[in-house]
């Protein structure tokens, strides 16, 4: 057994991040009561009797580490408390779908105090508020309590803060969690390995996504982080491409077209890999993309350099421009001094996202804290603002792409056109876009990149030809 299977085989530390949220609560003031929190539940395919493909409520699963629907939990902060209910058995489920789990293999199981059934919810709630009094208060989430759940026993209910102390309680996180977003890459990277060998012979895009999902599902990542982006040649200038359905082969020419972007993670246990590679189709990148990729791979590697605790997370998307405009400044698609660049914002035109996100058990994580309102354009996109604690997790994903409706207003801009050789630029069309994605865990001292797969030039070409 590997070290990590070693982590991942001990329970998920439930108790532990019930602990950190009330602790979060006693901050703002909050101090003893009842948390409580459902799981999603079980809801049909309208016009059909197959359950909604099922996606657990992070906030129940951070509290409870639990994969059951239609199940909830309380935790007790003054005795420090946390108990499970799962759903008591349906003899005619059974019937279908076999013995669920019993409360006695749930204790077992999960890293919880008590394991009851659902109909003790009430029970429970009222006992709690009772050995409180006057000052008995509960905190749950809006719109995710149950019709028939009780909390008239309570003097205090407050749905308003309870999601927001959960969400910021998330971004740091154990080393439980980190090993699962460990383990995710590494499905993950399985699954960019099998994508680029399957596009050798693959004649659409839908081959090459069908690869990597198929090896996430044989190596335990069923469920994906979020709809695979597979774009191929232009369609990669396109930030979240859905199409995935457009043939490798060019109309025009009849012969396969350049390269393929792909952004793809798997999801194991709810815990999110978010990762993005290039590759040629034709065994090596033809100069023009070549050229791209080693200006976003320095971009990646040099802003990764960056990264530790305390760091503003701005000050590295910004350096990350400036690299982008010193590469494509030496190309000669860009023209002008690089203080004057990037004070007009002319590299916006070819990197108009955000450096990075949050990850954790969501794809775009909690607590990022971004500003869509924000009128600097360099900036607008940012999903994260703000210095970077240790034991986050966030993704490093610079890129530079060659979308006519992004860059067509600046070359109809007056003042800004003279920034940019249409001359140099036309030859870069075809590129489509490049983007070079992983998943950093923030420490102390320094960084630990939890993404495996290759992007080394050489490694990348080796596997494609």
């Amino acid at each position: 057994m590997t070290s990590l299977d070693g982590i991942l085989a001990n329970k998920y530390p439930a108790k532990a991040h019930a602990r950190r949220v009330a602790e979060g609560l006693k901050a703002l003031g909050h101090s003893g009561g009842a948390i409580y929190l459902e799981a999603q539940k079980t809801r049909l395919i309208e016009d059909n009797d197959e359950p909604v493909p099922f996606r657990q409520r992070r906030p129940f699963f951070y509290l409870s580490g639990c994969l059951l629907p239609d199940s909830s939990l309380i935790y007790n902060i003054d005795s420090d408390q946390l108990t499970l209910f799962i759903p008591p058995i349906s003899p005619d489920d059974v019937i279908w779908s076999g013995l669920p789990l019993s409360p006695a293999e749930a204790l077992e199981l999960y890293d919880v105090d008590t394991v009851l059934e659902t109909p003790e919810v009430n029970a429970i709630l009222s006992a709690i508020a009772a050995s409180r009094g006057n000052k008995s208060a509960v905190f749950a989430i809006a719109e995710q309590v149950s019709e028939g759940t009780k909390f008239d026993s309570f003097s205090k209910k407050n749905l308003d803060v309870l999601k927001d102390v959960i969400d910021k309680t998330r971004v740091v996180k154990d080393s439980y969690e980190v090993a699962l977003l460990r383990k995710a890459n590494d499905i993950s990277a399985k699954g960019h390995i099998a994508a680029i060998k399957a596009a050798k012979t693959a004649t659409n895009e839908r081959e090459i996504e069908g690869a990597f999902i198929a090896t996430c599902i044989a190596n335990g990542a069923p469920a994906q982080s979020y709809h695979p982006i597979v774009a191929c040649g232009k369609n990669g200038a396109t930030l979240h491409y859905q199409k995935n359905d457009e043939s490798l082969i060019d109309p025009a020419t009849q012969k396969r077209k350049d390269n393929v972007l792909i952004d793809a993670g798997g999801e194991h246990r709810t815990y999110c890999a978010d990762i993005t590679r290039a590759f040629p189709l034709n065994g090596k990148f033809i100069p023009e993309t070549r050229q791209i990729y080693e200006i976003v791979l320095q971009m990646q590697l040099e802003c990764i350099d960056m990264l530790k605790e305390d760091v503003q997370w701005e000050d590295v998307h910004a350096y990350a421009h400036r690299v982008a405009i010193k590469g494509l400044l030496k190309l000669g698609i860009l023209r002008g001094s690089e203080d004057e660049l990037f004070d007009k914002r002319i590299s916006v035109a070819f990197f108009p996202h955000g450096l990075g996100h949050y990850l954790g058990m969501d794809t775009h994580d909690t607590g990022g804290n971004p500003n869509y309102e924000d009128k600097d354009t360099m900036f607008r996109y940012l999903r994260v603002r703000g210095r970077l604690p240790a034991g986050s997790v966030i993704t490093v994903e610079p890129g530079i792409y060659f979308c006519r409706f992004i860059i067509e207003p600046f070359l109809k801009d007056a003042e800004l056109q003279k920034y940019i050789d249409q001359d140099a630029l036309e030859r870069y069309w075809a590129v489509g876009g490049v983007r070079i994605e992983d998943n950093i865990h923030i420490t102390k001292d320094g960084h630990d990149n939890l993404t495996t797969a290759p992007k080394v030039i050489e490694e990348i070409e080796a596997l494609a030809a």
